[in-house]
């Protein structure tokens, strides 16, 4: 089932979403939601939170970037042909590599982009959908997708990583986005 967005505004964006246990209620269900949700929205990512669950789920798919690539962008990324995954309980054991810019976006803040620097490498340890427990380096546009949804996991947006000027000039657009003035091709639900 198609699940709506949570918008820019709601709390629930900004809670430190809890681990959950093989017994979750519903989790084969919650997955399968996620994933339509994620690629119904043209998403390459998408955290529980993003869905009204404070809980520690994401789902991403960086090799969708390197099938839709036909400028050649993609060719400088060492992560090809990139990672489909579920990841439950991930937490962060190490960042590494130098910073590098890339133009993001994010589903619960439509038409907003802004180049945000992230690490080159994320080391993390996560339970797949079958509570397998893995411990992988991610690295190129993989890494940065991993840590844009992780960052939805621990009450952060990718807007907080910008200069506070360049919060300013978009603050508009992030309160009209809380506001429901907005439109998308996808169903969001607003701010109360």
């Amino acid at each position: 089932m198609i699940l709506p967005i949570v918008a820019y505004g709601s709390p629930i964006l900004r809670k430190i979403a809890l681990d959950i246990t093989p017994d979750y209620e519903g989790l084969e269900k919650l997955l399968a939601d996620m994933w339509e949700t994620m690629y119904n929205s043209n998403g390459v990512g998408l955290a529980a939170p993003q869905i009204n669950k404070s809980v520690r789920i994401f789902t991403m798919d960086s090799e969708q970037i390197f099938e839709n690539d036909e400028d050649g962008d993609t060719d400088e990324y060492p992560d090809k042909p990139g990672f489909k995954g579920t990841f439950i309980n991930p937490h962060i054991i190490a960042l590494d590599g130098a910073p590098w810019k890339y133009n993001e976006g994010c589903l619960s803040i439509p038409r907003v982009r802004e180049d945000i620097l992230r690490e080159e490498s994320v080391t993390i340890s996560y339970l797949d959908e079958n509570f397998f427990a893995h411990t992988n380096i991610f690295n190129g546009i993989t890494a940065r997708v991993i840590l844009h949804e992780y960052d939805h996991l621990e009450g952060k947006l990718f807007i907080d990583h910008i200069k506070p000027l360049k919060r300013t000039l978009i603050k508009r657009k992030l309160d009209d986005i809380a506001k429901g003035k907005i439109k998308v091709d996808y169903r969001m639900v607003f701010p109360k």
